[in-house]
C-alpha cells in the first residue's frame, strides 16, 4: 500500500516590522496499488508439472506476502525472479501478473516513471489476451501513478475505467481500491464532499469483504479529509482507528501513514510535542521499510513543527530534505508543499524576497497540477509576505484570491485565515470598516470550527491559540473606531472560551453540546452588578497585527513573541458603568529595552525558580512600582475608596503572573492595603462560578465539620529534571504545623505523614466542604495538566495528584486552598492558565486559593492560620485573605512572604 500526504506550512514571527502566527499541519491520504495473484484477480494457472512454472507461481505469491508486510525490496526481488521465469516460458498471463505487481510496488516506493512503464506493459498484455481483471488492475495502477505525479485528470480517467471493469466483473476488492483512488484524486482537486463520498463507499466494501489493509487506508483517508474540512475531532478519531488496525495486522506502511495523520491533526491543534513524536515515529517506519514517499511526508511534518516552534534552522533542514525526496520521486504536490513550508520559514526570518520566491514556485506547481488547496495556500503565503512589506494592494489581491478558493472548495480553515489576513491588511491600509467586516466573518468561522470539537477541552484550547490574534486585531479596529465598549465585547469573546464551555457543561449535567455565547455589554454590566464588584479587564496590544498563513488548507500558527505596544484596560463599576483606558507600552522598549513580561518575572532566573525542580528557593522580585504605574495608576481614580469593596482583576497572558496585592505605588503603599482583591480568567467565568456557588448552597454536604485538611504528607520521590534519578521531596514541618493549627478551626482532624496518601485523600475529596492541602506543588508550564500536588505514595501510585486527574473529579467543596508552591501557575494560554486552579473550578469548586511562586514555609503557615481565623468571623473569603496578608506583612514585610496567594472565583 502507499500513502500520499498533504502538508501545510507555518510560521511564527517576523524579526522585522510585522508579526504573524502560522502553523504547519499536514494532510495524509493514501491509495493502494492493485496487486494480483493467480487465485485472486486472474484466472487460475493451468495445473502443470513444470517445476519452473511452479517456482514462478511460488515466487509470485511470496512477493505478495512480502509486500503486504512492507518488505518492499524483498517483494521486488521475488517478482523479478518470477518475471524472468514466466518470460522464458512465454507465459503471458503470468508475465502480466508480475508486471502489474511491479508497477504497484514502484508506486509504493515513489518511482512513478518505473510504475508507469510496468503498468503500460501490463495493460498491453491484459488487452492482448482479453484479461478484463488484468486490464482493471493495470489501469488502476496507471491512475495512481499519474495521481502522484499531479496528473489529476488522467488519474480520474484511469480510475473511472477501472471502476467500470471492477463493477462489470463484480470484483469487490478491486472496486474498493478504485474508490479509494478516486476519493484521493477528488481530494487533491479540493472536492472534499466527493472525496469523502467515494472513501466512505470504499470503507463499507473493505469491511464487507473483511479486507483489513483496505480498511486501514480508507480510515486514514477519511481522517485526512476531515482535517481539510476543519473537523479535527473526527480526523483524530479516524486516524486512531486506522493506527489500531495497522498495528494489529502488522502493516508498517499503514501504521506510518496513520501516525502521519495524527501528527498532522495535532500539529494543526498546536500540540507540537505530539506532532513531533508522531512525526519521528512515522519517519523511523518509512526509513525502515525504505518508503520514500512516507519519508518525505514525515520530514515535512517535522520541518513544519520546528518552524512553528521557532527553530528555523532545524525546520529548514528537515524541509530541504523533504524537498529533495519529492523532486527525486517526481511527486509534484509534495514538492509544492515543501516549497511553501520553506517560504513560511523565510517569512518568519524576515527574508521576504526569498519567501516570495518560494511561494511563487509553490503557486506555479499548484496551478500546473490543478491542486486548488495548494493554490489557495500559496496565495495566502504571498499575501502575508506583501503585508509584511507594506504593499497592501498586492496583499489584498492575493488574500482575496485565497478566500475565493477556500470558499469554492469549502475549506473552512483556509476561509478563516484568508478573512483574518484581509482584516489585517485593511487595518494596515487604514480601512477600519472593511477590516471589522472581515475579522467578524473570520471569528464566525473560528467559532464554528471550535464547536465541532465537542467536549474536548485540550483540543479547543490548542486550536484557539492559533485563532486568538483575530480577536486581538478586531479589538484594535474597534478602539480605532472610538468604540472601546464594543472592543470589550470582543476581548471577552476572545478569552477563556473553552473554559466557559467546560463549566457550562458541568452546570448542565455534562451535556457535551452545551455552548454558551459570549456576553454582550449589557450582560457584562449585569455580571458586575451581581458580583457587587469593580471588574478590571486587561488586554495586551502588539506592535504589529498578527497574521496566519496556510498551505494545503492547514492553518499555520506559531508562537510569536511580538513586542507589546499598548495595554487596553476596561473598568466596570458595580453600577454597570464602563470606562476605558489605554496605556502606551512603547517607552518600555525605547527607554528600558524591556517588555511587560520582563517586568513581571523580574529576570530570566525567575523562570527557573518557577520550574518543577525548585521548592522554596529565593527568587528575584518583579518590578512592583513600575507594574503599579502601568497597571493601576491609569485606573486608580476608578477603583473603590472602601478597602473592603471587591476588585476583581481579569488578566491576559503574562499578566496572570502579576501579584496584584503587592503592586506598590509611589508612596510605597501596597495595593492590598487599599483594596480587597480577587482574580478571574474572564468576566463570563465569574458568572459561571457564581452559578456553581448557588448550586452548592443547596447541598447539605457544604456544612461545617466536613473539612479535609492535609499537611506535610510523607513526600513522594520525583525526578526534578528530565532524565535525572528520582529523589524524595523535602519534608515541610511548617505545613504540618499549619494543618494542625487550622484543623480545629474547621472542626476536623489534620491528616499528616504516612496517613496522607493520595488514595486516602482522593477518596475523601468528593465529600469535603472545604479542602486545605499544605504540601509541595509541582509546576508543569509546558502542558499544564501535569501540574501536581504532592501526597504520600501507596500501592502503585506515585503520590502525585495531577491537574489532569482533578479534571475528572466531581467536587462539592465551596473552597479549596492549595497551600503549596506554584499552584496558581501552569501553561499560560489564550484560554487562561491550564493547571490546578482551572482543574479545580472545572471539577465544581467556585472558590480556589492558589500561589504564584515557591512560597516559604513558615510565613505561609502564619498566613493560612490567620486566613481561617478571619474566616470564622467573616464568610467573605477575599476579605479574610486580605486581612491575613496585612497581618503577615507586619512580621514578614517582604512581598514574597505574603503576596503569593490569589483567590480565583467567588468571595462568598
Amino acid at each position: 500500500m502507499l500513502y500520499s500526504p498533504f502538508k501545510r506550512v507555518k510560521s511564527t514571527h517576523s524579526r522585522l516590522t510585522n508579526v504573524f502566527l502560522a502553523s504547519i499541519s499536514l494532510f495524509v491520504l493514501a491509495t493502494i496499488p492493485l496487486l494480483t495473484t493467480p487465485d485472486s484477480l486472474f484466472p487460475a494457472i493451468a495445473q502443470t508439472t513444470d517445476a519452473r512454472e511452479a517456482e514462478a507461481d511460488r515466487l509470485l505469491q511470496q512477493g505478495l506476502q512480502q509486500f503486504q508486510t512492507s518488505q518492499f525490496p524483498a517483494a521486488l526481488n521475488s517478482w523479478q525472479q518470477a518475471l524472468q521465469i514466466y518470460r522464458a516460458l512465454k507465459n503471458r498471463a503470468g508475465e502480466g501478473w508480475v508486471l502489474s505487481n511491479l508497477g504497484g510496488a514502484y508506486i509504493n516506493l515513489g518511482n512513478y516513471a518505473k510504475a508507469i512503464d510496468y503498468g503500460q506493459q501490463s495493460l498491453a498484455i491484459a488487452r492482448e489476451i482479453k484479461n478484463r481483471e488484468g486490464e482493471g488492475a493495470a489501469v488502476l495502477n496507471l491512475g495512481i501513478a499519474n495521481l502522484y505525479m499531479g496528473n489529476y485528470a488522467k488519474a480520474i480517467d484511469y480510475g473511472q475505467q477501472s471502476l467500470v471493469i471492477a463493477r462489470e466483473i463484480k470484483h469487490r476488492e478491486g472496486e474498493c481500491l478504485v474508490l479509494v483512488h478516486l476519493g484521493l484524486a477528488y481530494n487533491y482537486l479540493g472536492n472534499y464532499a466527493k472525496s469523502i463520498e467515494y472513501t466512505q463507499q470504499s470503507l463499507a466494501i473493505a469491511r464487507e469483504i473483511k479486507n483489513r489493509h483496505s480498511e486501514v487506508v480508507a480510515l486514514g483517508n477519511l481522517g485526512g479529509a476531515y482535517i481539510d474540512l476543519g473537523n479535527y475531532a473526527k480526523s483524530i478519531d479516524y486516524g486512531q482507528q486506522s493506527l489500531a488496525i495497522a498495528r494489529e495486522i502488522k502493516n508498517l506502511e499503514g501504521e506510518g501513514r496513520a501516525l502521519g495523520i495524527l501528527g498532522g491533526a495535532y500539529k494543526y491543534l498546536g500540540n507540537y510535542a505530539k506532532a513531533i513524536d508522531y512525526g519521528q515515529q512515522s519517519l523511523a517506519i518509512a526509513r525502515e521499510i525504505k518508503h520514500r514517499e512516507g519519508e518525505c511526508l514525515a520530514l515535512n511534518i517535522l520541518g513544519g513543527a520546528y518552524i512553528d516552534l521557532g527553530n528555523y534552522a532545524k525546520g529548514i533542514e528537515y524541509t530541504q530534505q523533504s524537498l529533495a525526496i519529492a523532486r527525486e520521486i517526481k511527486h509534484r504536490e509534495k514538492e509544492g508543499t515543501a516549497l511553501g513550508n520553506l517560504g513560511a520559514a523565510y517569512i518568519n526570518l524576515g527574508n521576504y524576497a526569498k519567501a516570495i520566491e518560494y511561494a511563487e514556485q509553490s503557486l506555479a506547481i499548484a496551478r500546473e497540477i490543478k491542486h486548488r488547496g495548494g493554490e489557495g495556500s500559496a496565495l495566502g503565503n504571498l499575501g502575508i509576505a506583501y503585508i509584511n512589506l507594506g504593499n497592501y494592494t498586492k496583499a489584498l489581491e492575493y488574500s482575496q484570491q485565497q478566500l475565493a478558493i477556500a470558499r469554492e472548495i469549502q475549506d473552512r480553515q483556509g476561509e478563516g485565515l484568508a478573512l483574518n489576513n484581509l482584516g489585517a491588511a485593511f487595518l494596515k491600509a487604514g480601512n477600519a470598516t472593511e477590516a471589522e467586516k472581515m475579522l467578524l466573518n473570520a471569528i464566525q468561522v473560528w467559532e464554528s470550527m471550535r464547536q465541532m470539537l465537542g467536549s474536548n477541552d485540550a483540543n479547543k484550547v490548542s486550536i484557539f491559540e492559533g485563532q486568538a490574534h483575530t480577536y486581538r486585531t478586531l479589538q484594535q479596529v474597534r478602539v480605532a473606531q472610538n468604540n472601546p465598549i464594543a472592543a470589550l465585547e470582543i476581548a471577552e469573546r476572545g478569552r477563556a472560551r473553552a473554559f466557559v464551555d467546560l463549566l457550562t457543561q458541568g452546570l448542565s449535567s455534562g451535556d457535551a453540546n452545551s455552548v454558551i455565547a459570549a456576553p454582550n455589554q449589557e450582560q457584562i454590566r449585569q455580571i458586575a452588578k451581581s458580583q457587587n464588584a469593580t471588574l478590571v479587564q486587561y488586554s495586551i496590544v502588539y506592535t504589529s497585527v498578527q497574521y496566519s498563513i496556510v498551505y494545503n488548507n492547514f492553518q499555520i500558527q506559531g508562537k510569536s513573541e511580538p513586542r507589546e505596544s499598548a495595554l487596553y484596560i476596561w473598568v466596570i463599576q458595580p453600577t454597570g458603568e464602563i470606562t476605558f483606558r489605554e496605556v502606551d507600552l512603547k517607552p518600555l522598549w525605547l527607554q528600558h529595552n524591556a517588555s511587560l513580561a520582563n517586568l513581571i518575572i523580574g529576570n530570566q532566573e525567575f523562570l527557573a525558580v518557577r520550574s518543577r525542580s525548585s521548592f522554596g528557593s529565593a527568587q528575584p522580585q518583579p518590578n512592583l512600582p513600575t507594574l503599579h504605574q502601568l497597571l493601576i495608576e491609569p485606573i486608580a481614580s476608578l477603583l473603590p475608596k472602601d478597602p473592603n469593596a471587591h476588585v476583581i482583576f481579569i488578566p491576559q497572558g503574562s499578566l496572570f503572573q502579576v501579584p496584584f496585592p503587592a503592586l506598590q505605588d509611589a508612596n510605597g503603599t501596597y495595593l492590598i492595603e487599599k483594596h480587597t482583591i480577587l482574580t478571574a480568567p474572564s468576566i463570563q467565568v465569574l458568572d459561571l462560578t457564581r452559578q456553581q456557588r448557588q448550586k452548592l448552597g443547596n447541598q447539605p454536604a457544604n456544612g461545617r465539620g466536613n473539612a479535609l485538611v492535609l499537611g506535610n504528607p510523607t513526600m513522594p520521590q520525583v525526578s526534578l529534571s528530565p532524565g535525572e534519578p528520582k529523589q524524595q521531596l523535602s519534608p515541610l514541618p511548617g505545613a504540618e504545623a499549619e494543618a494542625r493549627a487550622i484543623a480545629p478551626l474547621l472542626k476536623t482532624q489534620a491528616i499528616t505523614g504516612a496517613q496522607g496518601t493520595k488514595a486516602a485523600i482522593v477518596q475523601k475529596m468528593p465529600q469535603a466542604s472545604i479542602i486545605h492541602l499544605a504540601t509541595h506543588g509541582l509546576l508543569d508550564d509546558v502542558r499544564g495538566l501535569g501540574s501536581a500536588i504532592a501526597m504520600a505514595p501507596s500501592g502503585s501510585d506515585d503520590g502525585l495528584l495531577t491537574a489532569e486527574e482533578i479534571f475528572d473529579m466531581k467536587l462539592q467543596a465551596s473552597l479549596v486552598v492549595l497551600s503549596a508552591c506554584n499552584t496558581g501557575e501552569g501553561r499560560i494560554t489564550g484560554d487562561g492558565v491550564i493547571g490546578l486552579s482551572r482543574a479545580l473550578i472545572s471539577a465544581g469548586v467556585p472558590s480556589v486559593i492558589v500561589s504564584l511562586w515557591a512560597v516559604p514555609d513558615a510565613p505561609t503557615s502564619e498566613l493560612m492560620q490567620s486566613f481561617y481565623q478571619n474566616l470564622q468571623n467573616n464568610p467573605d473569603k477575599a476579605q479574610a485573605l486580605r486581612q491575613a496578608m496585612l497581618t503577615t506583612m507586619k512580621t514578614h514585610p517582604q512581598p514574597r512572604n505574603w503576596a503569593a496567594f490569589t483567590l480565583i472565583g467567588e468571595a462568598e
